[in-house]
């Protein structure tokens, strides 16, 4: 009956009138669609941050230059990113934008549709794109692959096209903002230096064996920070360096030669499990915690909008844990066990790690000791971590399943809290870090997380 009257009424009109008639009604219709979001964010699966994630794991891994504070830093601004992209159109989280001063981000057009996976997609590509030009072809192939590989036939070209605009938009603010650490953002092209020169005097650091190499970013500790004070750059001094056999330091060293002298079955697990010093075996240490993230975020199934969430605020408090480490390191310089080991202990001791890349044994990384870069990124991703997911999440890791150059096979974790001491501990029987450089570093990195904890994230 509606249908009949429907078309009697309209034989009233001239046929222009209802031309016009109907183009209105058409026109109003698209109006009222282009002001209604296509799908809520939180009922939108995490797959494209997810796999942008792994798509960098995978890159960083061979990347000249990212070391463990740059590839720290990295993440951060490019998580930074895909969350400031997001926020727009969700009712749980805020823009952290306005806590880094110079920092503006363009907003969405008020009452247009945005699809926020092709919006997420577009900031992850471009980002990738500006932090890592350097690298060779076949992992640029891998950043275009991996952004082709997102599905836009669902999406009108409108939309489609908008979305796009403001993923480049957003991206394009972010990264220039990062460009304004000049320090920071040159880190990659340069992290050894020939113009630094260590202090010499009694355990102190110097290059160290078995390949002398030089120092490793030792003015890091100057890149700018997004939460942490300059007080919290600065580590209590280490224990007083001594050559007495009863002197606590003497002690430290001859806990590392004996942890290692011999090194059991579970000890070795546990070092090579953490480890992730070599470059193109792993990614960076500071790398990893996002892969535990991921495995978290996968888990749970979270929706993408506290992935991202997940993911920009863990890889901050890595940045910040990066700067402050690396800035402690180079106010103390203190010697690494290698060295005091072998002139005050045993004199043929090496460390047990391992480089199967270039095959040279005994390695042990090129900065000082105090504290341990390792721990302070568990520490910092733990006590993030915690506040997201609770400090009784259990955790089963599987970042190195399947590897064979190591004992990468999974481990089990009662909560992250675990998963962070047990990665402070393991570079002890690894023979790269004194006790004393593994509590400082959990310390450190909880402390920088409770500061990435306070800003405003949520509504």
């Amino acid at each position: 009956m509606r249908n009949h009257y429907a078309v009697s009424f309209l034989r009233k009109f001239h046929a222009p009138v209802f031309v016009i008639f109907l183009l209105f009604f058409v026109s109003a219709c698209k109006t009222n669609q282009e002001a209604t979001p296509t799908e809520p964010i939180n009922n939108i699966d995490a797959t494209v941050a997810n796999e942008w994630m792994d798509n960098f794991l995978f890159v960083e891994r061979f990347a000249p230059g990212f070391r463990p504070p740059v590839a720290a830093r990295s993440l951060a601004f490019i998580n930074l990113a895909a969350y400031e992209s997001i926020v727009g159109n969700s009712s749980v989280y805020n823009s952290v934008a306005p806590n880094f001063q110079g920092l503006t981000v363009p907003a969405r057009e008020a009452g247009k549709i945005y699809n926020d996976q092709a919006v997420v997609n577009e900031v992850y590509y471009q980002m990738m794109k500006n932090f890592f030009p350097h690298v060779l072809d076949e992992y640029k192939t891998s950043i275009e692959t991996q952004y082709q590989k997102f599905d836009v036939s669902k999406i009108s070209p409108d939309e489609l096209a908008r979305s796009k605009k403001y993923g480049q938009a957003v991206a394009k603010a972010i990264f220039d903002f990062s460009l304004t650490d000049a320090l920071g953002s040159k880190g990659y092209l340069n992290n050894q230096p020939n113009d630094y020169v260590p202090p010499i005097g009694a355990g102190k650091w110097q290059p160290s064996f078995p390949d002398f190499s030089k120092a490793l970013l030792p003015y890091w500790g100057k890149t700018k920070t997004f939460v942490i004070t300059e007080a919290d750059k600065l580590s209590p001094p280490p224990i007083p360096y001594s050559t007495s056999v009863s002197s606590p330091f003497f002690l430290q060293a001859f806990e590392v030669h004996q942890s290692t002298t011999p090194l059991p079955y579970e000890a070795q697990w546990i070092a090579e499990f953490w480890s992730d010093d070599i470059y193109k075996l792993t990614f960076e240490p500071s790398a990893r915690w996002i892969a535990i993230a991921e495995q978290v975020i996968k888990n749970e199934k979270v929706p993408l909008e506290k992935a991202i969430y997940t993911y920009a605020k863990v890889s901050i408090g890595l940045s910040d844990a990066g700067v402050a480490c690396w800035n402690s390191k180079y106010v103390y310089n203190v010697e690494r066990p290698t060295s005091y080991i072998r002139r005050e202990i045993n004199k043929d001791w090496t460390s047990k790690l391992n480089n199967p890349i270039n095959n040279v044994k005994g390695v042990t990384p090129p900065f000082p000791a105090y504290p341990s870069g390792h721990s302070t990124f568990g520490g910092v991703a733990a006590e993030v971590l915690n506040d997201i997911y609770g400090k009784n999440y259990p955790m089963t890791d599987r970042c190195h399943e399947g590897r064979t150059e190591f004992l990468g096979k999974p481990r089990s974790f009662k909560n992250f809290d675990a998963m962070a001491n047990e990665n402070a501990y393991s570079r002890i029987p690894l023979g790269v870090h004194y006790r004393m450089d593994c509590s400082e570093g959990l310390r450190m990195g909880y402390q920088v997380g409770r500061a990435v904890n306070k800003l405003a994230w949520k509504k």
